[in-house]
Parts: C-alpha cells; sequence; structure tokens
C-alpha cells in the first residue's frame, strides 16, 4: 500500500488553539452550509490538545499561508504544552479568550457542538461563530508541506548537538545517540525510525 496518495487529498495546514492549549491539524473541513456552517477537524488522541478539547466549549483554527514563520509549525507541530508553552515566543490575537496566530491568513472560530472517537483520533465538529480573514493569500497545504518539509524545519541547534528528527511526525531528539528504548513522545514511535540530521 502506498500512503504517499494521502498526500493528495486536498488538506491545509492550521493551528488548532483552544484554552490553555493548541497543535498543527491538517484534517480539517467544512461538513454543512448556512451561515454558521459546521466545521470538522480531526486531533490525534495522543497530543494534550485533545485532553484539553474534550473539557473546553470552544476552538480557534487559524489558517497557515505559504510564507507562513517556520518556527510556528515547528512550536505547535512537535512540542506538548506539558513541556512548553507554546505561546510563549509566538505572537498571537486575543479573540474572545482565545489566542489565534498573528502570522496566518485569518482565523475560525467555532463552538464544539459535537465529538467523535475513532481508532487515533477525535473528530471535533464545532459551529463557526466568528471569522477573520487578515489577508487573502494562498493557503499552504499539507502536500506542499509534506514535499518541502526538510527545508521548512531545518533544525537549529547550538554547541554542536547531534539532532534527530522522527521520520513520522518530525519530532527532534538531541544527543549523540538515540537510546534503544525511546519512544517518540508525539507519535510513540521507537529509535528505527529517527535519521540524524
Amino acid at each position: 500500500m502506498n500512503t504517499k496518495i494521502l498526500q493528495k487529498i486536498t488538506q491545509g495546514m492550521y493551528v488548532l488553539t483552544t484554552d490553555n492549549g493548541g497543535c498543527v491539524v491538517d484534517a480539517v473541513s467544512q461538513v454543512s452550509g448556512s451561515d454558521n456552517p459546521l466545521i470538522a477537524v480531526s486531533v490525534m488522541k495522543k497530543n494534550y490538545t485533545n485532553e484539553i478539547l474534550k473539557n473546553n466549549t470552544k476552538f480557534c483554527l487559524s489558517v497557515l499561508g505559504m510564507d507562513v514563520n517556520p518556527e510556528i509549525i515547528k512550536t505547535f507541530g512537535f512540542n506538548s504544552m506539558r513541556d512548553l508553552d507554546k505561546f510563549q515566543n509566538i505572537e498571537t490575537n486575543n479573540v474572545d479568550g482565545l489566542k489565534v496566530i498573528k502570522d496566518s491568513l485569518g482565523y475560525m472560530e467555532c463552538e464544539i457542538v459535537d465529538s467523535i472517537d475513532n481508532d487515533t483520533h477525535t473528530l471535533f465538529i464545532g459551529r463557526l461563530i466568528n471569522s477573520v480573514l487578515y489577508q487573502d493569500s494562498d493557503a499552504m497545504s499539507y502536500q506542499y508541506y509534506q514535499e518541502h518539509k526538510d527545508d521548512l524545519l531545518k533544525i537549529k541547534t547550538n554547541n554542536n548537538q547531534t539532532a534527530w528528527i522522527c521520520t513520522l511526525c518530525g519530532y527532534v531528539y538531541y544527543g549523540e545517540e538515540v537510546p534503544n528504548d525511546f519512544k517518540c513522545p508525539i507519535c510513540g514511535a521507537g529509535k528505527e525510525v529517527f535519521r540524524k540530521k
């Protein structure tokens, strides 16, 4: 089976934020019409954001553009709020108590109306209650991200540290060698999928 075909599904790149959390997501769809359509977003169960979304009533989706600062993807895509305040070094705007990414094409604010669990992700369904378009530019697609991931996520290290990147999710481990029993804290993969950068 060639899973690369999945990259051909038209998807964008977004930062989902909720109270005290946020992560990069790509599986976002409008699933109804009307003035306040329903928006569905799929969030990996292992993500801390998934855990806190279940105790929140709203989320925001910041739409990432082609020229987005790669630090936003690194910060929200490859770290956990359990270990890092992702908002500390990223400029945000406040929207009804939630933070949205300033360096984005705009945002959608949604009120959660339902959620559906599946094997690896939870599908959260929200009703659009507010939206703003900051700039009418091209959105970054998931396919573009996959094709340019190495350039977008170039690893910068200090003091000659060795960086190992998880080829499944992009998490970076620093050290001379990845320990034999190491499990990626983001996707759970083992040492065998890490590549030296």
